[in-house]
Order: C-alpha cells, then structure tokens, then sequence
C-alpha cells in the first residue's frame, strides 16, 4: 500500500465509525445488500452474492496496489455494518481522489449517516492527505445522488455520455462533480450543519 494511506486507517465519527474493509465483514454485507432499492443506479447489481463478492474481493486487491481503499460503514449505537464505501482513483502525485462506490442500506438514507461518512472523508482527504481535488461521479438519472452532491457544494463539472456499460447492459452517463482545496471551509461547515440537523431530526420521537 502507499504510504499516503496506511492499511489501518480508521475514520472515526460520532454516529459512525469507517473501518478498513476486510474479509471478515463480507458476510454481514451481503447479507445487507439484498435490498434492490440499493442498487438501482450501479453499474453492477449487489444484490447478486457472486457480483458483491467479486467487487468487494477486488476492493481488497486494489488496496494492496494502491489505487483503491475500501470501507465498511459501522453504526455506533446499532452496533452494526450499514453500508461501505471508497477512496477510489488514488493518485497522490497529483494530490488527488475519488470517493464512490458508497451504498448503504435504505433503513439509513436521509439519516445523517451519510452526512458524517462524508464529513469523515473529505476531512481525512483534505486536512490529512492534502488533497486539492476530491471527485465524485454517479448515474446521470440518480437525482437523489445527485442533490445529495450539491447540497454540500460539490460543484458540477459535466457529463460523460455512454461512460458505463452496466451488467444489465443499460448504457450509463456518468455526472462528474468535485471539490477542491479552496472550497473545503465552506464544505465542512455545511456537512457539519447537515449533520446535526439530520441527527436532530432522527432523534425525534415518531
């Protein structure tokens, strides 16, 4: 691995915690990843166990080149994986990376799950790594995705037309956002507004 990520970095949140991903929680992810809700957009379907198993095995190779670092998404208080995702596109010579491959199951989105993974990320990203670029991509349709990216100022770059071949064999656009060094003050104090307001908002009484 290179020494701009060590094996064992640990991103640690007050909701969440990000573990290094490892073979041991490959059974409680695909025992989570059976929702089709998740996969709707990706260019792979999860839910299939060879499929998942495949990526996430790849995941751990690519982390051994350099090139990707894998997470699992554990719940503090539900003491349990909900999700994971990645450092992907590493490439330290240009100070530079991508975070994607992040699905979590459905019972967490609109919490602020993602809204601290995220946190924990672009502050690992930007005040650790000192990156000056961090990229995000997602389907051209997924407008969920999409809002998500803009709420917390990933600035749109454009569209990739027929980026992707899904193994469904739909033709995917892709849409680049990104964030660079000199947004990061604003970014943070977004993700740590959306953060307590999404954290507010799930302690409600039902």
């Amino acid at each position: 691995m290179h020494s701009w990520l060590k094996n064992s970095t640990c991103l640690v949140g007050q909701t969440v915690d990000l573990f290094p991903l490892e073979k041991k929680h490959f059974e409680d992810l695909l025992m989570l990843s059976q929702d089709e809700r998740i996969w709707e957009f990706y260019p792979v379907n999860g839910k299939n166990i060879t499929t998942l198993t495949d990526a996430l095995t790849d995941g751990l190779q690519q982390r051994k080149k350099g090139t990707q670092f894998p997470f699992v998404i554990f719940h503090k208080e539900h003491k349990k994986i909900v999700g994971s995702t990645r450092f992907l596109e590493l490439q330290p010579r240009h100070q530079k990376l991508e975070i994607g491959a992040t699905w979590l199951h459905p019972d967490y989105w609109s919490s602020e799950v993602n809204a601290e993974c995220k946190l924990l990320l672009l502050t690992h990203c930007f005040e650790e790594l000192q990156t000056v670029r961090v990229e995000f991509k997602t389907d051209e349709r997924n407008v969920r995705s999409r809002k998500a990216i803009e709420k917390i100022g990933g600035r749109f770059e454009g569209i990739l037309r027929n980026h992707m071949i899904r193994d469904n064999n739909i033709r995917r656009n892709s849409v680049y956002y990104s964030i660079i060094d000199t947004e990061w003050a604003a970014v943070k104090n977004r993700l740590v507004e959306l953060y307590w307001t999404r954290k507010s908002r799930s302690e409600q009484p039902v």
